[in-house]
Order: structure tokens, then sequence, then C-alpha cells
């Protein structure tokens, strides 16, 4: 299908699709994250401001992914978050989203990016086991996906897993930390 990518800005019918988008993916993965309409609006409105960076991709004028980009460190920026509508996720358009979003910042002098992806549906292996200082690193070498968790999306994206934030949102459900140097070889 033929695309195109946009800037998600500020207008009103952008704000309306791409927190749609927001609420309904995610609310079938945690509905704690963006509980309702309101708290997705509010994420996009801060995902617009200035200096981050936020674009979508389009078919046929409708809004189907979007993909935001924030100040972390001076040289290494957090994604946060990307969405693609259920109906069109594993045809490519969150790799677009990536890709597209890496050249932006790369032109703003963007060195690395970092992307947090929690496990909160006991998706992967380290919801197995209570992480410890002992076997943390073996856990995150051997991590196994059971439930089509996004994790192995980043890999494929680039992305190298640089560690676990254990017990992050309760017991037993880490955030995975991925990273990608993103400067031109």
């Amino acid at each position: 299908m033929e695309y195109s990518i946009c800037n998600v800005n500020e207008s009103d019918k952008t704000i309306e699709q791409a927190a749609e988008i927001l609420y309904k993916t995610f609310a079938g993965i945690n509905k704690n994250v963006w509980p309702d309409m309101k708290s997705a609006k509010d994420e996009i409105k801060e995902s617009i401001k200035s200096p981050n960076i936020c674009i979508g991709v389009k078919i046929e004028n409708e809004l189907i992914g979007w993909i935001g980009l924030r100040p972390m460190y001076d040289k290494t920026w957090e994604l946060h978050p990307m969405v693609v509508k259920k109906e069109f996720q594993r045809k490519g358009y969150g790799k677009i989203l990536i890709y597209e979003l890496e050249k932006i910042a790369q032109k703003r002098g963007i060195i690395g990016i970092l992307a947090g992806s929690d496990d909160e549906t006991n998706s992967t292996s380290l919801s197995d086991k209570e992480i410890t200082g002992e076997n943390i690193f073996e856990e995150i070498k051997n991590i196994k996906n059971y439930r089509n968790h996004p994790y192995e999306f980043y890999i494929k994206s680039g992305y190298i897993i640089i560690g676990i934030i254990p017990n992050a949102n309760g017991s037993r459900k880490p955030d995975i930390w991925l990273w990608k140097d993103i400067r031109e070889k």
C-alpha cells in the first residue's frame, strides 16, 4: 500500500487520530497505561512539544501509526511511544517509522536512541523468576519471547538489550531497555 510520512502536529484531527490509535492499541495490552482518551490526548500533546520529534505514517490520509522521540541525555534520546493500529501491525510500518525517525534524529545530531519495552503481561522469560544481581545478565542473555513481546521487533530493527529494570511495574514485571547507535558509519 502507498503510504506517506507526516509530522504529527497540533491539528485536532491528527491529535484525535493519534490518541485513538494509542488508546485502542494499549487497551488490549495494559489498561492502566492510557486508560482513557483524555490521557492518550495528553500523551500526544506532550509528544509534539518542542524539542520532541513526533511523526506518523498515513495511508490515504488516515493516520495508521506514529512514533515519538524526546530528550533523555544530550546525544541519546528516548523513543516514546511507538504505536501502529492493530490491523497494520506486522506489515513493515513500524520499521518505516523507526527508520524515518532515525534519519530526522541524525540530522539533529542525536547519536543514540533508547527504548523501554515493559513486560507487564508475562510475555518474556524475564517474568518467569525473580531477577537478582546473581542472575540478571544470564537471564537477559537467554531471554525468550513467549507472546509476541516487542523487544524482538526492536532487535530486528538494530537495537540491542542494554539492561532491564526488574520489578519496574510490579513483581516480575520488568522494563527491558534497548539502545541503538544511529551514527552514520
